[in-house]
């Protein structure tokens, strides 16, 4: 991709990490995008290290597909929108890292998702992915909601909904608990012929090794399995209530943001899908404007 000298003074890299992946992208001053990256997780709940190395490896594909230097990243000015620095001293950890970038502006990624998907402008966001979250912020007022963690939270989430189905699971296994078309499912994704089995893989595993299995209920639920479904409708009523609570403070916009946003749509409340939004700008798009803001600069 090209770009010129003038172009090149005025870059700015946004970066978006959360529970499955880190998406890096660099942006001209006029928006407009000249190289994108992808790694792994980046929530600083599961590893600072494996943090920093997502966010690291992401810049550097970013910079490779803009056709820059590796070390040019050490120029720009990075804004980071990360899944799990609303926990103090995990936002501290961040701050301190010795970081790649020129600065590096960290706030959450329900704030810089907010940012993007209205441009700046006031509205209110729901976060549902791996995890599942809510934000919204109307003039002087804020309200963040959820983003409390995988299994101490995340309900309606990707994480939450594999979580779901695998005691579920594990439940009709040893004879305790209602037949569902959910146990083939998992025995078949897993390889596996048993309980145990199905354990081996996921014990001690990360939230997204369980939101892999999120695609799995919902098509079980769309094919009316009744254990599917009840998952599925909890999950769609947490996420309900938890729109219906951040319109208390009236955003003017509001969107919907994830992997599971479109196909937990049709489980959701009516009233809340009919405010859904589009989405204005991505995450990425979000952070750059944050860091922007902490610079002084208009979006």
């Amino acid at each position: 991709m090209g770009f010129n000298q003038t172009e090149e003074q005025a870059l700015v890299i946004g970066i978006d990490g959360g529970g499955s992946k880190c998406r890096a992208t660099i942006y001209a001053a006029d928006d407009s995008v000249l190289g994108t990256g992808v790694a792994g997780r980046a929530n600083p709940l599961y590893g600072l290290t494996h943090t920093f190395d997502s966010i690291s490896r992401a810049t550097e594909l970013a910079l490779q597909d803009a056709g820059l230097k590796a070390g040019d990243g050490k120029t720009m000015v990075a804004g980071v929108g990360l899944a799990g620095v609303n926990v103090a001293h995990l936002y501290q950890a961040i701050k301190a890292w010795q970081h790649p970038f020129a600065e590096m502006y960290v706030t959450t990624d329900l704030h810089t998702a907010c940012i993007g998907a209205h441009k700046g402008g006031d509205g209110a966001v729901i976060i549902t992915g791996t995890g599942s979250c809510g934000y919204a912020h109307v003039g002087e007022q804020s309200l963040s909601l959820g983003g409390h963690g995988f299994a101490l939270g995340d309900k309606g989430s990707g994480a939450w909904l594999g979580l779901q189905a695998a005691q579920q699971v594990l439940l009709d296994l040893d004879g305790f608990g209602p037949a569902t078309q959910l146990t083939e499912r998992l025995l078949e994704h897993f390889k596996v012929n048993d309980a145990m089995g199905i354990v081996e893989h996921l014990a001690g595993k990360s939230s997204g090794c369980y939101a892999t299995l999120a695609r799995t209920v919902l098509s079980c639920a769309q094919a009316q399995d009744e254990v599917a479904k009840a998952i599925v409708v909890e999950g769609a009523e947490y996420i309900s209530a938890l729109a219906h609570k951040l319109f208390e403070i009236h955003p003017p916009r509001f969107s919907m943001i994830g992997g599971l946003a479109e196909p937990l749509a049709p489980w959701l409340d009516k009233r809340v899908v009919d405010k859904i939004s589009p989405i204005l700008a991505p995450p990425e798009l979000g952070a750059a404007y944050f860091a922007r803001q902490q610079l002084g600069f208009s979006s």
